[in-house]
């Protein structure tokens, strides 16, 4: 399989990694014109390296979605807008979806925008009412566009606890050298430190973090974290979540000045039953 060339952002891509926060408590009030029409202006430039057709729709209460509740099950407060991502079933569709509307995400966080990766916390019927879609869509995931509210809702204080949005696995949890058996090292990583670290801070469906990183020589091989008995629609989410951290990864190292292709490899070291090989990044 090609991969394909994608862009580099036009943002401090690590700035913004280290701002973005999981917003769940909004001013009650949509977009202006000036941010909506500026944030769909930089979707229609953005693509991901699986050439996979990612659709963002932009739904607003305001406008639109007149007398459709909209309903995310109480986790969301004075939310006006949100953006629904649909895609077709084929191969790389989930990584494809968390790459490229990570990178959206990314952005809104440079306009001082608030977002949240919503998959299973909202009203699937509810948000189809007001959406244009096709019974063979995927629509796996939301997220609230607006302005952060500084006085933040019980529901999100208490989500932040829960879920320990701040915390991060340790570097040696997640990255390794050449097998599973040896961590990587930050000296090992050369370069790629930089890279690397901007993926350990993405975020994932219940702060799970659902990947490892093993480089070995100049590739850097990814691997999806999960048991093999987990549903289809969970099997999908952590392969959002893998699409998410190599986001981070990819525009940070091309951020960096490195240049780098995705490939598939043939993986010749032990992994665990858990360790799902999804794609390698091989530095130039």
């Amino acid at each position: 399989m090609q991969f394909k060339e994608v862009d580099k952002l036009n943002i401090d891509v690590k700035e913004a990694v280290k701002k973005r926060v999981s917003t769940r408590s909004f001013e009650d009030k949509s977009l202006s014109e000036d941010d909506k029409n500026r944030l769909l202006e930089i979707n229609n430039g953005l693509t991901n390296p699986f050439d996979v057709n990612v659709r963002v729709q932009y739904i607003s209460k305001d406008s639109g979605a007149d007398g459709v509740q909209l309903g995310t099950y109480g986790t969301i407060k004075g939310a006006k807008d949100y953006l629904a991502i649909t895609v077709k079933d084929e191969p790389f569709a989930m990584e494809a979806v968390g790459y490229q509307f990570e990178n959206l995400v990314l952005n809104a966080t440079q306009m001082g925008l608030g977002t949240v990766w919503l998959a299973a916390t909202f009203s699937r019927k509810d948000f189809e009412k007001a959406m244009d879609i096709s019974s063979d869509d995927l629509f796996p995931c939301i997220s609230p566009i607006g302005y952060p509210s500084e006085k933040k809702s019980l529901v999100e204080k208490l989500t932040r606890v829960g879920l320990g949005s701040k915390n991060r696995k340790s570097w040696e949890k997640i990255f390794f050298l050449n097998d599973f058996e040896h961590s990587l090292s930050k000296d090992d990583a050369g370069t790629y430190e930089q890279a690397l670290e901007m993926l350990r801070l993405a975020p994932s469906s219940t702060n799970a973090q659902p990947w490892a990183v093993v480089k070995e020589g100049n590739k850097f091989h990814f691997f999806c974290d999960y048991k093999n008995s987990i549903n289809e629609d969970m099997r999908k989410i952590k392969h959002l979540d893998l699409g998410i951290a190599l986001s981070h990864f990819h525009q940070t190292a091309m951020a960096d000045g490195l240049t780098g292709k995705f490939e598939i490899e043939d993986i010749k070291f032990t992994t665990p039953e858990n360790m799902h090989y999804v794609i390698s990044y091989v530095a130039k």
